[in-house]
């Protein structure tokens, strides 16, 4: 069983890797939509807080509990999101169409 984990850990940190070393591409190929996004969030906490919680395995009350967002601020946004296709078509557990850097809201330019 250590080995078994072992070898998954060496394949998370591999992952992890290639992410940061992918991380440019991705940026320049999301440019317009990484712009809205931080459009739509604008200096709000909450909405990145939340944003950063879309993954696609929580539901819009889970995001809420966890962020503490109102839930209509929360309602606002996801709606806001997927009229300008940054949701997949499953709003009851938002995932964003496109990856983001757990740090995306804290840089100062839109690279």
């Amino acid at each position: 069983m250590d080995e078994q984990n072992d070898r998954l850990k060496a394949v998370q940190e591999i992952r992890d890797l290639v992410r940061l070393m992918a991380e440019p591409a991705i940026a320049a190929r999301d440019k317009n939509l990484r712009s809205e996004l931080k459009r739509i969030v604008g200096n709000s906490d909450a909405k990145a807080k939340s944003v950063l919680a879309m993954d696609g395995s929580k539901t819009q009350g889970d995001i809420q509990r966890e962020t503490k967002i109102n839930q209509g601020y929360l309602s606002t946004l996801v709606k806001q999101l997927k009229e300008n296709n940054l949701l997949t078509d499953d709003v009851k557990k938002p995932r964003l169409t496109i990856s983001i850097p757990s740090n995306f809201f804290e840089e100062e330019s839109d690279e």
